[in-house]
């Protein structure tokens, strides 16, 4: 049986590659840029009273908003099922350490609500993001 973050994860990687492989478009590296694919786990810590909680929920919206508006992140959501998997990121970045660094200000990362794995991305440029 499919589950619902399956079919979600098919869907966001059908969209991608759809993005990257329009008809009469040539493949060439000139063509292509690199994204960092960040995929959101539950932590270890996920324990905290609902106003602890609350108050890294927040923090955690506040600093997608800021890289956000920096530039850095390109797309951030969370899945809608309660599995392990919680969301994702996406940063336009020169190195994985970069986007490290990034991750690690993120509140629900520095308390252990969330962990994280950082997957270099390839995509044409353009087609998905500007």
């Amino acid at each position: 049986m499919h589950s619902p973050l399956n079919k979600g994860l098919f869907f966001v990687f059908c969209c991608c590659f759809f993005c990257s492989s329009l008809p009469g478009i040539a493949q060439d590296m000139s063509k292509m840029k690199q994204y960092y694919f960040v995929f959101l786990t539950k932590g270890p810590n996920r324990n905290q009273d609902s106003l602890t909680a609350t108050k890294i929920q927040a923090a955690h919206m506040a600093n997608i908003e800021r890289l956000a508006k920096e530039g850095k992140l390109q797309v951030a959501g969370p899945f809608l099922d309660d599995g392990n998997y919680r969301g994702i990121f996406i940063f336009d970045a020169q190195n994985k350490e970069e986007v490290e660094t990034w991750v690690r200000q993120d509140e629900a990362i520095k308390t252990g609500r969330l962990l994280y794995e950082i997957h270099p991305w390839l995509t044409e440029k353009g087609n998905c993001f500007k």
